[in-house]
């Protein structure tokens, strides 16, 4: 009998989520996190522009984790994007959770540093909750 693979039975197997983090290494982290439940990773990718491109390539995002400032840009517009598709997202930042724009106050916020574990688990729960 051959053994199943992590991929094929993990919390978020057959889900694409849309990683936009502009750290290296936290978006490694995120991204091999993610993997290690079964899902595929969009990205990561670091700015705007690359995130959009996502977004309009025709493929499907069943979720996203967004880091709120990016360089001198916020993931608002991606952010807003999603909200209109129903994807399911949170944010991860570094900022006071003050500074998270008004429309977007219902998020799960994930404090840098993130519990990476704990977020997947959370990402998963949204996820998994929506209604395709």
């Amino acid at each position: 009998m051959m053994p199943t693979s992590s991929h094929e039975r993990g919390p978020l197997s057959g889900r694409r989520v849309l990683v936009v983090e502009d750290e290296y290494y936290l978006a490694d982290d995120i991204g091999r996190a993610l993997r290690s439940a079964g899902a595929e990773v969009a990205g990561p990718v670091g700015e705007v522009e690359d995130a959009l491109r996502i977004l309009h390539d025709g493929s499907m995002i069943d979720g996203a984790v967004l880091d709120v400032n990016l360089r001198s840009e916020t993931i608002y517009p991606i952010a807003q994007e999603l909200r209109t598709r129903h994807v399911p997202f949170v944010f991860t930042t570094g900022y006071d959770p003050v500074s998270i724009a008004p429309q977007f106050q219902d998020v799960t916020l994930w404090e840098k540093p993130i519990d990476i574990a704990s977020m997947i688990r959370g990402l998963g729960g949204l996820i998994g909750s929506h209604k395709m």
